[in-house]
C-alpha cells in the first residue's frame, strides 16, 4: 500500500509539470491510472446532524437580513446604482462600440441621470409647494366634505364637535402636519448623503464596467463556469435594459393619460398625478391598488356626486389595465414573465425592509434572480418534441 501511494505522488508530481517526463514514467502514470482506487465512504448523518446544519443555515440568514437591514443607508444607494448601471448597460455598450472612452461613457450616463433626476424635480416643485401651502384649507374641506358621511353611522358617534377638540380638531391635524413637514425636514440630510452616495457608486460602477465585468469572469477557473458567468452578465444587462426602456415608455404614455384624466376630472395638480401614475406603475399591484385608492378618494372629496367622483379613479383603473393586459404583453412578450406570487412576496420583502426604494427594487432584483436561474439551469430545461 505503500509502495502504491508512493506511486500516486510519483505520478501527481509528473502531471503537474514539476520535471521533464520519460518514458519510464508514462508507463508509470499509466499503471497509476489503472490502480483501483480506493472505496469512498459515505458518511451518514443522523437527524441532529442535519438539525444542527440548518440551524447554522437559519442563523447565517438571519445575520446577513439584519446586517442588510442595518447597512440600508448605505446598501439601498449602492444597490440602487448596481440596478441602474445595469438598466444603462446596452447605452453604454453602445458608446463603447462608438469609442467612448469608460471614463466619459460613465460621466455622459452619470450625468442624464442626474438630468432627467433635476427636471423632474423642477416641474414638481410648484405642485408640491401649492400643496403643501393649501394643506390647512384641504384638511377642512375633507372634514367638511365626510362629516355627512361619518353622521350616518351612528356607531362611530361622530359630530361636528369631534373636530372642534382633541386629537382629530383642525388644529391638532394642522400640528400634526408641522410636525410632518418637519420629519421632512430631519430627513433631508440622510437623503442628500445617500443621493451622493448613488451617484458617485454610478459613476464608478460604469466606468469600472468592463473591469469588474472581466473581474468576476476571471475569478472562476474552468472554461465552462467563466462562459456561464458571461452569458448571466450579459443576459442580465439585457433583460433590465430592454425591460425598463420599455416600461418607461410605456407608463409615460400612462403618466400623459393620467394628467389628462386628472385635468378632466377636476383634480388639482394634474402633473403630479401623472408622475405618481408614472411611478407608481413600477411596483406592481401594490402601485396600482395605491394610485387608484387616492384617485377615488381626491374624486370624492372634489366632487359631491359619489358616481362622479370616482369617475377618474375608474377610468385609470381601466386605461391602466389595458395598458398592463394587452399593451405591455404584446410588446415584451412572454419571455419575462414571472410568478405574480412571487413578485407581490419581493415587493412585501423589500418594502418591510427598505421602504418605497426597496418596493421599487423588488422587481428588478426579481428580474435579476430569474434571469440568473434561467441561464444557470438552461440545461435542464424541457425540450419541446417537434412533430417528424
Amino acid at each position: 500500500m505503500r509502495f502504491a501511494n508512493g506511486i500516486r505522488k510519483h505520478a501527481k508530481k509528473i502531471a503537474i509539470g514539476e520535471r521533464p517526463t520519460s518514458a519510464w514514467e508514462e508507463t508509470l502514470t499509466t499503471a497509476t491510472e489503472e490502480m483501483p482506487q480506493a472505496p469512498a465512504h459515505r458518511v451518514e448523518k443522523d437527524a441532529l446532524d442535519v438539525s444542527m446544519s440548518w440551524a447554522v443555515i437559519g442563523i447565517f440568514a438571519i445575520l446577513s437580513l439584519t446586517a442588510v437591514y442595518q447597512m440600508s443607508l448605505i446598501l439601498i444607494p449602492v444597490t440602487l446604482a448596481v440596478v441602474v448601471g445595469m438598466i444603462l448597460g446596452m447605452a453604454a455598450e453602445k458608446l463603447g462600440k462608438l469609442g467612448v472612452p469608460p471614463v466619459t461613457n460613465a460621466v455622459i450616463l452619470s450625468s442624464a441621470v442626474a438630468l432627467v433626476i433635476l427636471l423632474l424635480a423642477n416641474s414638481l416643485a410648484e405642485p408640491l409647494t401649492t400643496l403643501a401651502n393649501e394643506a390647512p384649507a384641504f384638511i377642512e374641506r375633507t372634514i367638511n366634505r365626510i362629516m355627512p358621511h361619518l353622521e350616518q353611522i351612528r356607531w362611530l358617534r361622530i359630530t361636528p364637535a369631534t373636530f372642534e377638540s382633541g386629537p382629530v380638531s383642525i388644529d391638532a391635524l394642522l400640528e400634526n402636519t408641522g410636525n410632518v413637514l418637519h420629519l421632512v425636514t430631519t430627513n433631508l440630510t440622510p437623503a442628500l448623503v445617500q443621493a451622493l452616495i448613488f451617484f458617485a457608486a454610478l459613476l464608478l460602477f460604469l466606468s469600472g464596467r468592463v473591469k469588474l465585468r472581466r473581474t468576476i469572469i476571471l475569478a472562476f477557473r474552468t472554461r465552462r463556469q467563466r462562459l456561464a458567468a458571461i452569458r448571466v452578465i450579459s443576459s442580465v444587462e439585457q433583460v433590465l435594459g430592454f425591460y425598463f426602456a420599455t416600461a418607461s415608455v410605456i407608463y409615460a404614455g400612462l403618466g400623459v393619460a393620467m394628467a389628462m384624466i386628472a385635468w378632466a376630472g377636476g383634480l388639482s395638480a394634474p402633473m403630479l398625478w401623472g408622475f405618481f401614475a408614472f411611478l407608481s406603475s413600477f411596483v406592481p399591484y401594490l402601485g396600482i391598488t395605491m394610485m387608484t385608492f387616492a384617485i377615488a378618494v381626491a374624486g370624492i372629496l372634489t366632487h359631491d356626486g359619489i358616481i362622479l367622483g370616482l369617475l377618474p379613479a375608474a377610468a385609470f383603473f381601466v386605461v391602466h389595465l389595458v395598458m398592463e393586459n394587452l399593451v405591455f404583453p404584446a410588446v415584451m412578450g412572454r419571455r419575462l414573465e414571472i410568478n405574480p406570487f412571487i413578485v407581490f412576496v419581493a415587493i412585501i420583502f423589500w418594502t418591510w425592509m427598505w421602504g418605497a426604494v426597496g418596493a421599487m427594487l423588488a422587481l428588478p432584483l426579481s428580474l435579476i434572480v430569474m434571469t440568473i436561474i434561467e441561464e444557470l439551469f438552461i440545461g435542464e430545461k424541457v425540450q419541446p418534441q417537434l412533430p417528424k
